[in-house]
């Protein structure tokens, strides 16, 4: 009898680098994706229970959001591979690094969706559906910025998405409500992410990638001003549509002096300014969902 082949020694430091290395390419070090995912999830849901929602739904929907989150990220440095070395702020991405090969980024965002689907399944047949579209737009956003100036709508739409899932998940339906709540946080999106454009433009410019803050030019603090009224008008009606008390109003007084600083934060267009104006979008956001969740008490 041939003598069995002892089993190879595992690769502990190789598999600890791999696990590193996914954890910086899914942008697990910087939570802010999360978050500005997280809230509108949060608003939808509460809205769609009228208060604390079913909570095997919360769970799905938090879990995904996480799982969405990151397989987002990943897609798109594969998508940014070429461009990505280009840029100051992104040469050291695990891909663009070398670090990571694009193979690998493939499989993991494949994994990353399973896992997620796999929750979706636990959702009605609607919710299940509405999947799909889910998907799809995660999947060609971070192609965008190849083809239009405005893959800052397209990100908004994916990141939206959860919005009529969260509707669909809770009651079953999809009401008008859940579509104002959607272009609400469309046109939140562009804001915050022209912001995020404003800090790379100069570096994009050389990339030859596109942009919401390429496009406004010299009219990028006036263009975000108008969308911030946009959101803060939609904000308004619907607190009208949905009855909700003063606790909710009160936000949107704070939605105000938030947008306010982060004029003041963009006025000169210095990189980290605008970049931190962007990450105070997180505030805007939970507060909005404070207000919800005091109204329904």
């Amino acid at each position: 009898m041939k003598a069995v082949k002892p089993l190879q020694k595992i690769n502990w430091p190789y598999l600890r680098d791999r696990v590193q290395q996914y954890y910086l390419l899914t942008r697990m070090d910087r939570p802010i994706g999360i978050f500005l995912l997280l809230w509108p999830t949060l608003w939808a849901l509460w809205v769609a229970a009228e208060g604390l929602p079913n909570w095997h739904v919360l769970l799905v929907f938090v879990s995904g959001v996480f799982l969405m989150r990151s397989a987002g990220c990943v897609i798109n440095d594969y998508a940014d591979r070429e461009f990505d070395p280009l840029v100051s702020r992104t040469r050291e991405r695990p891909i663009a690094a070398g670090r990571v090969k694009p193979n690998e980024a493939l499989w993991l965002f494949a994994a990353l969706c399973l896992l997620a689907f796999a929750l979706v399944l636990t959702m009605n047949a609607l919710t299940i559906k509405l999947s799909f579209v889910g998907v799809g737009l995660a999947a060609i956003y971070p192609f965008m910025k190849r083809y239009t100036h405005l893959p800052q709508v397209v990100l908004g739409m994916a990141f939206g998405w959860a919005i009529p899932m969260a509707f669909a998940a809770q009651t079953g339906s999809v009401p008008k409500v859940a579509w104002l709540m959607y272009v609400i946080n469309v046109v939140w999106s562009v804001v915050y992410d022209t912001m995020y454009a404003m800090a790379d433009r100069e570096d994009d410019i050389k990339a030859g990638v596109k942009s919401t803050a390429i496009l406004f030019g010299d009219a990028d603090r006036v263009i975000i001003g108008l969308l911030q009224g946009m959101v803060l008008l939609g904000l308004f009606l619907l607190g009208q549509q949905l009855g909700l008390g003063v606790a909710f109003y009160i936000s949107l007084a704070v939605v105000v002096a938030l947008g306010v600083y982060q004029q003041y934060l963009i006025r000169l267009r210095q990189p980290t300014q605008c970049f931190k104006a962007f990450l105070n979008n997180n505030w805007l956001g939970a507060v909005v969902f404070a207000g919800l969740v005091i109204s329904y008490l």
